[in-house]
């Protein structure tokens, strides 16, 4: 079963409200001293209607975060038809609607405007009782309050989760960068742990059993009779012994190297969003340690700067292999930008790939996501 998001549970939860709210205006006509005409029925659950749609528009549900102008519009179309409802009603249900608003506000707009825009439709509805028949300022001042008060708390305790949210996705994404370098690091720490016993092997005991091989030839040209059929037959043992440990130095340097997918791999499952999409062969392990982390550290910055940066739904990271050698290719489907100015990330990214011969080319359009494709010279890979 899927574990809900933060998303989906300002989805239901703003759907449940609704329901509780409009649900007295279905009675409306019955219980009312003065019940409503036809046109104000249609106009009240029409602006009931306009209320979902906008709630369930992409920019609220998913938190696509596009552009200010159309989360602006939609947080508007949500404000104006919940004053509506209440406006064609002549009751207080509206203000229940306005409180899923100032729930939406911090997941869409920055906190400032979020602020002025609670302040403000706790005006509208204010003026709107002043300026009914019976109103008075003193009535006013007091819906103001009220409705202030009721939204305010929803829009702090709303902010309130939504800066838990994104400090446990950031500790778990930084968790994940551990672990995945943790990962990382023991594969190197074992590959140099292998070329050293290799050397060990090579240096020490296969000198000592070629001084061995040859002092027992010299022996056999030394010895007659018995004696030096057992000279022969040590001799060859030797020889086999010999090329036997040459064997496992070979195998030992050449067999196994860095497993970058598992690192990746553990590096993508920290993120809850973006979904990351890792396109990358199982049976790929890096020779050379040194630039399995050059790669590691790129697919860390790009994940970093679409978390903070992209506000995509998807990025896919892929791992080719070329004839030209390696090349990490990264896209993401958020609003990317219409000139890129590299931050530090970026520029340390070059840099390393630069001290290993590669380079970097970084393409984004407004509205196309951003591309990055991080290419290196040909590798010494193990498959």
């Amino acid at each position: 079963m899927r574990e809900l998001r933060p998303a989906d549970w300002l989805k239901y939860g703003g759907l449940l409200t609704w329901v509780l709210a409009v649900t007295p205006l279905v009675f409306l006509p019955w219980v009312s001293d003065t019940p409503p005409s036809t046109p104000a029925m249609v106009g009240y659950w029409s602006a009931a209607v306009l209320f979902l749609l906008a709630f369930w528009h992409p920019v609220v549900r998913s938190q696509q975060l596009s552009g200010l102008l159309l989360r602006t519009l939609i947080m508007g179309l949500m404000t104006g038809a919940a004053f509506a409802v209440s406006y064609f009603s002549s009751t207080g249900v509206g203000i229940l609607l306005i409180m899923i608003v100032s729930g939406v506000l911090p997941w869409v707009l920055p906190i400032g405007l979020g602020v002025i825009w609670v302040v403000l439709a706790a005006m509208l509805f204010a003026l709107w009782i002043m300026f009914m028949p019976q109103g008075t300022a003193l009535l006013g001042a007091i819906q103001f309050l009220i409705t202030l008060g009721l939204t305010l708390f929803t829009f702090l305790a709303s902010l309130l989760a939504q800066r838990q949210v994104q400090a446990r996705n950031e500790l778990r994404r930084v968790n994940s960068e551990l672990l995945a370098t943790q990962s990382l690091l023991a594969d190197n720490t074992r590959v140099a742990e292998r070329v050293r016993i290799a050397r060990e092997l090579h240096d020490l005991v296969g000198h000592h059993l070629t001084a061995l091989t040859l002092n027992l030839e010299v022996a056999t040209h030394l010895t007659e009779g018995k004696a030096r059929r057992h000279v022969e037959q040590a001799a060859s043992v030797a020889r086999l012994l010999l090329s036997d440990v040459r064997e496992v130095v070979s195998d030992m340097r050449g067999t196994e190297g860095v497993d970058l997918r598992r690192a990746m791999r553990m590096l993508a499952e920290g993120v809850p969003e973006p979904v990351i999409h890792l396109d990358i062969p199982d049976e790929l392990a890096l020779a050379d340690p040194r630039r399995a982390q050059v790669l590691l550290r790129c697919a860390q910055e790009v994940i970093t700067n679409t978390v903070r940066h992209a506000s995509a739904s998807n990025l896919w990271i892929r791992l080719d292999r070329t004839e030209d050698g390696l090349a990490l290719v990264a896209r993401d489907d958020g609003r990317g930008v219409g000139h890129i100015s590299p931050g530090n990330g970026l520029k340390g990214m070059n840099e390393r790939l630069r001290e290993i011969g590669g380079r970097l080319e970084l393409l984004s359009e407004p509205g196309d996501g951003f591309r990055i494709r991080a290419s290196m010279p040909p590798l010494e890979v193990a498959a």
